[in-house]
C-alpha cells in the first residue's frame, strides 16, 4: 500500500484544486508519489476544462502595466465576478501584464500552462480576451485610465496615445473612451462588412418607414454615417455633449488607442 500521510493529501488537493477523494485516490494510483499523482490530476482537470470550452466567459479582470517606453494592456476572462475577484486570478492577470510588456504580445503563450491550471482550479472557462502593447512613439505621449471596482478589480482599461495635446485633454479623451466605449478611431478602420450591413439595415428600416424610393440613397447614407459618427473616436461627443473628440483635441492627433472593458 503507497505511503502517504493526510497533509499530503491537503498538500496535493492546494496545489491540483481537486477534491479530497481525488487526491487520495491519485497518490494511491501513483504509489504516493507527489509529482505523478499532481500530473494525472492535472491531465483530468484538463479534460474537464475543455467540456467547458464552450460556456460564455463574461466576466474577468483587466490589468495594465507600463514603462517609460510602452504600455501593455490584458484581459483575463472567466465565466463568473466570484473567481476574477480572487488574489490568484488577479496575480495572475498581471503578471501577464508585465510579461507582455516586458516580451511583447505573442509571450502570452509562456503562461498557457499557468491559465490551465487556473482553469482547473476554478472550475471555469478562463481564457485571454484582449491582449494588447502599444509603443510610446518618440514625440508622444500616452494616457492610461483603469476603472476598478470596490474590490479594487480592474473592469475597464484605456490606453490612449496622442500628439501635441496636453496632458490635461489627453486625460479627458481615456476618460472619454472608457465612457463611451468606440470601436474604431477613424471610418477606414470600421470593417467594410459591418458598414455594409449597417447600410442593409438601414435600408430596410427606410423602405418599411415608407419614405419614396428616390430619397432612399440619400436616407440611408446619412443613417450609416450617423452609425459611423457613433462608433469612430475622433467623430464622438465629447461624454455625449455637441464638442467632438477631434475639435477637443484641436491642431493634435491621437495615434492610437486600445480598450478592454469587462462585459464585451
Amino acid at each position: 500500500m503507497a505511503e502517504f500521510t493526510a497533509k499530503d493529501v491537503q498538500k496535493l488537493r492546494q496545489a491540483s484544486g481537486a477534491g479530497m477523494m481525488d487526491a487520495k485516490k491519485a497518490l494511491e494510483e501513483k504509489s504516493g508519489d507527489f509529482d505523478a499523482a499532481l500530473q494525472a490530476l492535472r491531465e483530468k482537470g484538463l479534460a474537464k476544462a475543455d467540456s467547458r470550452s464552450d460556456r460564455e466567459s463574461s466576466d474577468g479582470a483587466i490589468a495594465i502595466a507600463r514603462d517609460g517606453k510602452a504600455v501593455a494592456l490584458v484581459e483575463l476572462k472567466s465565466e463568473t465576478d466570484f473567481s476574477a475577484k480572487a488574489q490568484d486570478f488577479l496575480d495572475l492577470a498581471q503578471e501577464i501584464a508585465e510579461l507582455v510588456l516586458d516580451e511583447g504580445e505573442d509571450s502570452v503563450s509562456k503562461k498557457e500552462e499557468a491559465i490551465d491550471d487556473l482553469r482547473i482550479a476554478k472550475k471555469e472557462n478562463i481564457q485571454l480576451g484582449t491582449v494588447k502593447r502599444i509603443t510610446i512613439e518618440e514625440g508622444s505621449m500616452v494616457d492610461v485610465y483603469l476603472h476598478t471596482d470596490q474590490d479594487g478589480r480592474g473592469i475597464n482599461g484605456v490606453v490612449v496615445l496622442g500628439k501635441d495635446v496636453s496632458p490635461e485633454i489627453l486625460h479627458e479623451v481615456a476618460l472619454h473612451i472608457a465612457f463611451a466605449k468606440p470601436s474604431a478611431l477613424t471610418r477606414e478602420e470600421v470593417p467594410s462588412e459591418e458598414i455594409e450591413r449597417e447600410r442593409e439595415s438601414a435600408l430596410g428600416v427606410t423602405k418599411a418607414e415608407g419614405k419614396p424610393e428616390a430619397a432612399w440613397e440619400k436616407i440611408v447614407e446619412g443613417r450609416v454615417s450617423k452609425w459611423l459618427s457613433e462608433r469612430v473616436l475622433l467623430e464622438q461627443g465629447m461624454f455625449g455633449e455637441k464638442e467632438t473628440v477631434s475639435q477637443k483635441i484641436g491642431n493634435g492627433s491621437i495615434v492610437n488607442f486600445v480598450q478592454a472593458f469587462i462585459g464585451d
